[in-house]
C-alpha cells in the first residue's frame, strides 16, 4: 500500500516545482474516483477530508474506507485533515492514521495561534505527520463584496509564524478565497515568493477552483507545492448527477447515476493533475 508521509509528497513537488493536487472528497464514490485518477495519471495525490466529512461519515468508517481503497493503489498518496480548529479532532485523526493536518486557528490571535500550533507540531511529530498552518482565515467568495480584499498579515509576522511553530507548510492569504470566483482573482503572487525565500518552506495554495492555468503555473513555480481543490469536485459531482437525471427522466437506478458521477469526478481530478504538471511523477 503506497500511503506515504505527506511531507515526502510535498518535498518532491517543492524541489521539482510541480504541484500536487490536494482534493477534498465527500464520500466513498469521490474517494475512489480521485484515487483512480491518480493511478491513471501516475500522479502523487493528497486526499483531503473536511471536518464536516469526518463527522458525517465517521472517523473510523472514513479511515477504514481509506485503508481498503488504497490497498491496490501503486502511486504515492496521503490523507490530510483540512481546516480543523478542533484540537480534539486533530488528535483523534493523528492517532487513527491521518498523514497530515491543517490546524486552523486563524480566528485566534496570532500569538495564541502560534502557541497552540507549536503543540500541534510536537504532537504530529510523534506520528511522523505533517502540519500545515495559517494565520489569515480564508473567506468564501459568496460572503465577500466584489471589491473586498482578504486581510493579510505582514511578511514579518508570517515568516515569524512559520519559523516559530515549525510547521512544514504554510497557507498564506494572497487574494484567494474558497468557492467559485465571480471573476479571475487578483493574486499577490509576490507574497508566495517572499515567504518561500524567507523560510525555505513550501506554500499551500487554497481557493484553487476558478484560477487560470497561467496563475496555477506561476504560483507553483514560486513554491506552491500543494494545491487545494474542493469546489471543483463538488461541482463535478453535483452537476453530473443533475445532468444524468435531466437526460434520463424517470430512470431511478442509483448505479447508473453513480457511474456518471464517478466519471466526472475522475476526469476533474485528472485534469488538475495535468494542469499542475504532476502526471508521471509517481515513484
Amino acid at each position: 500500500m503506497p500511503v506515504v508521509p505527506t511531507q515526502r509528497i510535498i518535498e518532491r513537488a517543492f524541489a521539482d516545482r510541480y504541484g500536487v493536487a490536494a482534493i477534498n472528497v465527500v464520500n466513498d464514490l469521490t474517494l475512489e474516483a480521485v484515487l483512480a485518477a491518480a493511478e491513471q495519471q501516475r500522479s502523487p495525490l493528497i486526499v483531503q477530508t473536511s471536518v464536516k466529512t469526518v463527522e458525517q461519515v465517521g472517523l473510523n468508517v472514513l479511515y477504514s474506507m481509506w485503508l481498503e481503497m488504497t490497498e491496490p493503489i501503486t502511486v504515492p498518496v496521503a490523507l490530510h485533515l483540512d481546516h480543523c480548529p478542533s484540537r480534539e479532532l486533530i488528535s483523534a485523526c493523528l492517532a487513527k492514521g491521518w498523514n497530515s493536518v491543517l490546524f486552523d486557528a486563524s480566528k485566534l490571535s496570532v500569538e495564541e495561534n502560534k502557541r497552540q500550533c507549536v503543540e500541534v507540531v510536537a504532537e504530529a511529530e510523534r506520528y511522523g505527520a505533517l502540519v500545515e498552518g495559517e494565520i489569515e482565515g480564508f473567506k468564501r467568495v459568496e460572503d465577500m463584496a466584489d471589491d473586498e480584499e482578504v486581510e493579510e498579515q505582514s511578511l514579518e509576522v508570517a515568516v515569524d509564524f512559520v519559523k516559530s511553530t515549525g510547521v512544514d507548510i504554510f497557507a498564506p492569504a494572497i487574494g484567494n478565497a474558497h468557492g467559485m470566483y465571480r471573476t479571475t482573482p487578483k493574486l499577490d503572487s509576490q507574497r508566495v515568493t517572499d515567504i518561500v525565500a524567507a523560510t525555505g518552506k513550501p506554500v499551500a495554495l487554497h481557493g484553487g477552483t476558478g484560477m487560470t492555468p497561467d496563475q496555477f503555473s506561476d504560483l507553483i513555480a514560486r513554491g506552491c507545492a500543494k494545491v487545494n481543490i474542493s469546489t471543483a469536485l463538488k461541482i463535478a459531482f453535483m452537476k453530473s448527477g443533475y445532468d444524468f437525471m435531466t437526460e434520463h427522466p424517470g430512470e431511478y437506478d442509483p448505479p447508473s447515476i453513480f457511474r456518471a458521477q464517478r466519471a466526472a469526478v475522475l476526469e476533474m481530478a485528472a485534469s488538475h493533475m495535468r494542469l499542475f504538471d504532476s502526471v508521471g511523477r509517481a515513484w
